[in-house]
């Protein structure tokens, strides 16, 4: 069987960058596929990249080449996407995945991170994007918040909010998550007006201790 090589989209924009000598790329939305090049051409990937090939591009990808991309985006997903930075195109992917969770997002989009690593905090070998959409669909962000090992309540999505930066470091994902169990540090977490990176920092080893 052979593998399916996908064609350019009509207007020709894409996202492109290398990582260890194998270029990259993202279509334009709705189409918004991810690609590597290989010797038979460009073909999809199955699942999303790696998040390591997320972090070649977080770098490689300037203002002048995301502000073009931007253009061929609806505004509501390009204003969704500003919010973030070197997560941007983690971001990209969780909305690509999950149209459906842009407005949601827009109010907690710190749940973005934990989301597009989902599978490595489910211990999955693959992306389950179908089953976030259909948890979504039945039982809103609650529903998720479960799903990702997160307690669901009100607290959760509060804490959250406050989180300054989206871009959560994937190393402060697992560590959050436990805080998130203890009572103790839920109440600490309430109290601050704004939780930044360094006040994330802070509690996870705090808790560690």
């Amino acid at each position: 069987m052979k593998t399916r090589i996908s064609r350019p989209t009509e207007r020709g924009v894409y996202l492109t960058w290398s990582h260890y000598g194998t270029l990259h790329r993202v279509s334009t939305w709705p189409e918004t596929r991810f690609e590597r090049a290989t010797d038979n051409g460009w073909v999809p990937y199955v699942p999303n990249p790696s998040s390591d090939v997320f972090a070649a591009g977080a770098v490689m990808i300037d203002k002048t080449k995301w502000n073009r991309y931007f253009e061929y985006l609806p505004s509501r997903e390009s204003s969704f996407l500003k919010l973030f930075n070197p997560g941007r195109l983690l971001a990209l992917a969780v909305i690509s995945q999950c149209p459906a969770l842009v407005d949601a997002l827009q109010e907690v989009p710190a749940l973005t991170a934990f989301l597009a690593l989902h599978a490595e905090l489910r211990g999955t070998t693959t992306s389950k994007w179908e089953e976030i959409n259909a948890i979504f669909s039945r039982s809103g962000l609650f529903g998720l918040l479960e799903w990702l090992g997160l307690p669901a309540s009100r607290d959760t999505l509060a804490i959250l909010q406050k989180i300054a930066n989206p871009d959560v470091p994937h190393r402060l994902l697992e560590p959050l998550r436990a805080s998130l169990w203890e009572p103790e540090m839920v109440s600490l977490l309430l109290e601050s007006a704004v939780l930044t990176e360094t006040d994330l920092v802070g509690r996870c080893h705090a808790l560690a201790a």
